[in-house]
């Protein structure tokens, strides 16, 4: 099998298009994610009924429904009500509900962890139930949490290929759109396995070496 260089040589400018188009989509989508996973751990905290069970369910409905079905009924499902939206948005929301399960399950498992008499010192010493949260509880789940949680970075990053369902031009897309066009089926999927290594492979050895630091306090050595 001959690959057609030249031909791999002209698509790479929109080839880099879309590997922007895929930070930004998968930056975007985890510090999203992020910020709903701590919402939802610090109103877990306040152990209250009716918000726990409200969580659990969000967390349940978001983990056990496919990102395909939920793109779909964005983007086709909320124009009937008369609301649009733009692809990117769609996935951005999709993809914030998917992230924000798994993040919060992530961190929820990360407090859990927490030493009971460590809470009781924070008690003991004054500490409201926020500020346990914020000195105490957070600073510890974070670190105990990180294996799942650069696991699910890198996995919420990998699953902006599903957002080519929606027209978002990323890396899938566009690599559809030239097998379309040109029939070079073996060169578009050579040139978008390389991508998702060149992506994907330093962004989890960085974040490999990044959490080892973190958690064994190396940063300068």
């Amino acid at each position: 099998m001959n690959l057609d260089l030249p031909f791999i040589l002209t698509t790479l400018p929109a080839f880099g298009k879309a590997v922007w188009v895929t930070l930004q989509l998968g930056t975007i989508v985890i510090l999203t994610s992020l910020a709903v996973a701590l919402l939802n751990v610090a109103l877990l905290s306040l152990h209250k009924r009716q918000l726990t069970a409200l969580i659990r369910g969000y967390v349940e409905l978001a983990r056990n429904t496919p990102l395909l079905i939920q793109l779909f009924f964005l983007y086709f499902g909320l124009p009937a009500l008369g609301l649009s939206l733009s692809g990117f948005t769609t996935a951005v929301i999709a993809m914030t509900f998917l992230g924000g399960g798994y993040l919060t399950e992530a961190l929820r498992a990360g407090i859990q962890a927490v030493p009971a008499s460590q809470l009781e010192a924070g008690r003991a010493i004054g500490l409201s139930r926020w500020q346990l949260l914020r000195h105490v509880q957070l600073p510890q789940a974070w670190l105990a949490s990180l294996p799942a949680l650069f696991a699910n970075f890198i996995f919420l990053l990998k699953e902006t290929t599903v957002a080519s369902a929606v027209a978002v031009p990323e890396l899938l897309y566009t690599t559809k759109n030239y097998i379309a066009l040109y029939y070079k089926t073996y060169e578009m999927l050579a040139v978008l396995t390389l991508m998702c290594v060149l992506i994907f492979l330093p962004l989890s050895l960085a974040l490999r070496v990044v959490e080892r630091r973190l958690q064994h306090g190396q940063f300068g050595h």
